[in-house]
């Protein structure tokens, strides 16, 4: 559908006052685009539920006691402090008024005016049409995920050493993921790591090398995304650390006793839930197409049909911009999003009003499987074992923001290499009681 630019003009070309953008969403692809509009003539106004950044790709250390929760996530404040023209905003956005050019924001913040919105809103787990699992199977996406998870997974094992009774020891010490893509395969190799290695000799009733680690996934092989070469091989490297890999068996049930895939019934009380993501309700919000996780379609410029005043990126998009192929919902993606929704809205503001296509770089892939081995596939160069685990947290402690968090997420990699003693083991927001009634 083509868009006329004449209609974009007027608030490009006003005088009175600044371009006024509103970004809602500070992950990777909103945090570009202010980074990006640095000199601008602009005044952007920053909207989050949430206080910080996060940095997703680690997500999952933090949920299995390796890393600290403040060693990835950061403050939005702090990361833009210098930066007079953006206003930071807490608050939850309920919806959009496209038509006079408002963000709706919740019953207290009211509404704020923009001439470019840009809608960076993320996804959430998705249980395809059982909503009701997400009681019993936790997913990752936010830090309070990961502290559930983590609480969820070390009180298992506390709750195993002072079980008598051998049937509902074994049912805590059977943690169960759902999903082998990169997310589950980490989750599920990490926790074996913990289960036979890290935790050893700390309890004395319980063996925690008895532990179950059940990675069960619908499709034919885990990592899909990856060369079927590094699948098998990461297929096997999981194995070797004791996770059993189940293929070709959608889940049919969740519940506080367990897990139920293909013909069988399997007893746990933890289960984790990495198998697919819904989007925001951004294409609600603006009443424009979306795919089946509710991403947004939109024009070859990223901007919503119909909207070219309306850039929609990261989780919150679907776009076929890699080789005529979906760009996938990653952090690289989500940042070149935002460096080319930038890109085009400073050529705006200089009478630039050409439609840019966008076009997406893939970098290459990685997966880690434990603390001593990973997978990874740039395309020009494919790597397994330990040489590309090596690999795998330089790219990401490259990534990081600040040279704090840089220097303290090493230290940590490096000691838990060496020693095996995983520091962040706290049950941190306990209730014990009312978390087990429910199943979790």
């Amino acid at each position: 559908m083509s868009i006329s630019w004449v209609s974009f003009r007027p608030a490009l070309n006003t005088l009175s006052e600044l371009h006024r953008v509103v970004i809602v969403g500070a992950g990777f692809g909103g945090l570009e685009v202010a980074r990006r509009l640095a000199g601008a003539p602009v005044r952007i106004t920053l909207i989050d539920q949430r206080n910080h950044h996060l940095f997703q790709p680690l997500l999952y250390q933090a949920a299995t006691a390796s890393l600290a929760v403040s060693e990835i996530a950061w403050p939005i404040r702090h990361i833009l402090r210098k930066r007079k023209e953006v206003t930071t905003l807490l608050a939850a956005v309920t919806g959009v008024d496209s038509e006079s050019r408002k963000v709706v924001l919740d019953r207290n913040g009211g509404e704020i005016a923009y001439d470019t919105l840009v809608l960076a809103t993320g996804a959430r787990h998705d249980y395809f049409g059982h909503d009701e699992w997400e009681r019993y199977a936790s997913g990752l996406k936010t830090l309070d995920d990961a502290i559930t998870i983590r609480r969820r997974v070390l009180r298992a094992f506390e709750r195993a050493e002072c079980e008598l009774d051998p049937e509902r020891r074994a049912a805590l010490l059977t943690f169960v993921i759902v999903g082998g893509g990169a997310t589950g395969v980490e989750l599920a190799g990490t926790i074996a790591e913990l289960a036979h290695e890290n935790l050893r000799g700390d309890f004395r009733r319980i063996d925690t090398r008895k532990a179950r680690v059940i990675l069960v996934e619908a499709g034919p092989r885990i990592l899909s995304s990856f060369t079927e070469k590094l699948s098998n091989y990461a297929h096997a490297a999981l194995e070797r650390i004791g996770v059993e890999v189940e293929l070709g068996h959608p889940v049919r049930e969740c519940s506080g006793d367990g897990v139920v895939f293909g013909e069988r019934e399997v007893a746990a009380k933890v289960i984790l839930w990495a198998a697919g993501v819904h989007a925001s309700p951004a294409a609600d919000w603006l009443g424009v197409p979306s795919d089946r996780a509710n991403r947004v379609r939109v024009q070859p410029d990223l901007s919503a049909p119909g909207h070219p005043e309306i850039f929609v990126i990261g989780d919150t998009a679907t776009i076929d911009a890699w080789h005529d192929k979906p760009v996938p919902g990653i952090a690289p993606a989500a940042k070149q999003q935002g460096d080319h929704v930038a890109a085009t809205i400073k050529a705006r503001l200089r009478g630039d009003t050409a439609q840019r296509r966008f076009h997406y770089r893939h970098a290459g892939s990685l997966a880690t499987i434990g603390k001593r081995s990973a997978v990874i596939d740039f395309g020009w160069l494919r790597l397994r074992g330990r040489l590309a685990w090596w690999i795998w947290g330089l790219v990401h402690i490259y990534f990081l923001i600040s040279a704090r968090n840089r220097l303290t997420v090493a230290l940590n990699w490096l000691w838990i290499y060496i020693s095996g003693d995983r520091g962040a083991r706290l049950i941190t927001q306990d209730q014990p009681r009312q978390e087990w009634r429910d199943g979790s």
